[in-house]
């Protein structure tokens, strides 16, 4: 209960407000351009809406931040949003950052690449997309149509030490070589450039023309290749769609809801042309006004990209403010709009449209995904005598070659979907040779040993909870070596069962207190103890791979005439990884004490 004497004293100035529960945890943050008015107005006996009231009830206390500016207020309210996750904020879970197209003509021979982060640096940037796979092929085939330098080697008087890799395997022709002019080398890059704005008629009637020129002077091989040119650049372009007359950079925004769920549509238009959109979906929304400037403050604080024009479906709350703040964020001016009439509301119309189509489809997927979580809660409580639906599953594998590099991997679903957050990865230390069992018996003993220390400290830590049900990727050995661990902790009474795989290693049942039970195939539990199966497995065996891949690397360095222990110690703690040392000049490799002119020598030439 809210001391009332707290609420007399409230300052007037701007700043922002922390709501907690009796727990002291932090339950909603919110800005105020008048800190006493706005939290007051909690306090009232009416004008509430349902989703205010119910957090009302939820508050045993606040805590206020004073700040010179509603500017400050509004920066601070995001950060401590993304920070401490509240319950009835709007959150944005994903918190993506999306990818762009960077060409680097901040360079002298630019590159075209894929990058998450967008800076002042003289380079040219294109987009966001939502699509990263299509971004790949698109920066992959622009780099093979166009043979562009792809390492990121600083030409000293236009020739590096040694040519990469690329060279050698003719998908770059050299430039480091000064097989290509500076002047030959952008006009490709121009091309590019006039392809990602969307200005490629021009480019395609020239290579037409030229493919025509080498057909009839018989030179079929050069033909093929510019028809291969012509048929990428199409591949590259199809999919944006001019929607825009406008050749400024837009984000458009529009939402949809029904029954206090709602569905956002952003449309990111660039130079008039669509090149994504994303969808995002909220539950228990009761004012559409305070929603939409929730979200707008939430989305632009993680995005790495401010466009010239932001136009919203509708006015928003502190929409004068949120106009300043991405201003300042761009570094020029940015308009947030509410057209009501002319391009840009048909602009609206077709995000609403779209968020409207997203909403029934994401609604009637809920709807089934409901339908196959009860029946697999129902198989797993029928079949283990559980009282409660599991709320956490933990499973558990184990990742070597004859006893070598072994590994554990523990993977975690909650609510029967993965959490990844909470997967856990062990190198097994206290077991030598081909022992699966004790190397199990190893990985339960640490995860259980860290869960009750994390009990005992009184914290959340990566152990906890315990889980509800423990699966193992074996079979009743497994468990019986598991069950040998557990009997050392009466308190802690987990159900343990083992996956049960057939000749060609696909999942047919589950051993459970001895007994096999069979799993019904194409049923939504049968998916879901496959997935964890599958993903068990996977994650337990990407493990092994890499750290015996980096143990193979390590070794490698001990063939290298004159690199002994100290010398590699040296090396891996200047480079960080093998794949560095690989990369090295002889200049950089002088950089590391111990390490003379022929060591260095002999090092480059043994990754040659």
């Amino acid at each position: 209960m809210i001391d009332k004497n707290k609420l007399k004293d409230l300052p007037e100035n701007p700043g922002v407000y922390l709501m907690k529960d009796e727990n002291g945890k932090i339950i909603y943050v919110g800005k105020a351009r008048n800190l006493k008015n706005r939290v007051r107005q909690y306090f009232n006996a009416s004008g509430k809406t349902i989703k205010v009231a119910t957090m009302v009830e939820h508050i045993a206390d606040f805590e206020l931040i004073i700040t010179d500016t509603e500017m400050e207020a509004l920066i601070l309210e995001c950060n401590l949003i993304k920070k401490n996750m509240p319950h009835f904020n709007i959150l944005l879970k994903d918190d993506k950052t999306y990818p762009y197209i960077k060409v680097t003509t901040n360079e002298k021979y630019p590159r075209v690449i894929l990058t998450r982060e967008v800076k002042k640096d003289g380079a040219k940037y294109y987009g966001p997309f939502t699509n990263v796979y299509s971004v790949r092929q698109t920066v992959e085939l622009l780099n093979k149509l166009y043979s562009l330098k792809r390492c990121s080697k600083k030409f000293k008087n236009g020739k590096v030490e040694r040519p990469c890799l690329n060279y050698h395997i003719k998908e770059c022709p050299g430039m480091c070589q000064g097989n290509v002019s500076v002047e030959e080398y952008n006009e490709s890059i121009q091309e590019i450039i006039q392809i990602l704005n969307g200005k490629y008629e021009n480019i395609i009637r020239k290579l037409e023309q030229e493919m025509k020129e080498a057909s009839q002077n018989l030179n079929f091989e050069r033909a093929a290749k510019i028809r291969d040119q012509i048929n990428g650049i199409n591949h590259i372009t199809e999919k944006q769609k001019i929607v825009s007359n406008s050749d400024e950079d837009q984000d458009i925004i529009g939402f949809y809801g029904e029954d206090f769920t709602y569905c956002i549509q952003v449309f990111f238009i660039r130079k008039g042309k669509i090149l994504g959109r994303e969808n995002f979906f909220f539950a228990d929304i009761y004012n559409e006004q305070e929603f939409l400037s929730g979200f707008m403050k939430q989305y632009y604080h993680s995005t790495t990209f401010i466009p010239k024009e932001v136009i919203v479906q509708r006015e928003v709350d502190d929409g004068d403010i949120i106009e300043e703040w991405l201003s300042k964020k761009r570094g020029g001016k940015v308009s947030v709009k509410v057209p009501q009439k002319g391009s840009k509301k048909d602009l609206i119309h077709m995000a609403t449209d779209n968020a409207r189509l997203a909403l029934e489809d994401y609604k009637h997927k809920m709807t089934m995904n409901k339908v196959k979580q009860d029946m697999s809660y129902n198989w797993l409580m029928e079949k283990l005598s559980l009282k409660e639906k599991p709320s956490r599953i933990e499973s558990y594998d184990i990742s070597n070659i004859s006893g070598n590099d072994s590994v554990g991997s523990m993977v975690v679903y909650e609510q029967l979907k993965p959490n990844k957050k909470a997967y856990r990865r062990f190198r097994i230390k206290s077991i030598t040779g081909q022992n699966d069992y004790g190397s199990m018996q190893e990985v339960l003993f640490r995860r259980i040993e860290r869960g009750i220390q994390e009990l005992e400290i009184g914290e959340d830590g990566k152990f906890l909870p315990f889980p509800d049900i423990i699966l193992l990727d074996g079979g009743l050995g497994h468990i019986n070596a598991v069950k040998d661990i557990l009997a050392h902790y009466p308190t802690i009474d987990i159900p343990i069962c083992g996956l049960v795989k057939d000749h060609r290693h696909k999942l047919r049942a589950l051993i459970y207190k001895g007994e096999t039970i069979e799993i019904p195939f194409s049923t939504p539990i049968y998916y879901l103890l496959n997935s964890i199966s599958e993903e068990v497995h996977r994650f337990a065996i990407t493990y092994h791979k890499k750290i015996r891949g980096d143990n193979m690397l390590v070794s490698e360095l001990n063939n290298i005439p004159g690199v002994g222990p100290v010398k590699r110690k040296a090396l891996l703690k200047y480079f960080k990884s093998v794949d560095n040392i690989k990369k090295a000049s002889t200049e950089e490799l002088l950089q590391i004490e111990g390490i003379n002119d022929k060591i260095a020598r002999n090092i480059v030439q043994h990754f040659q």
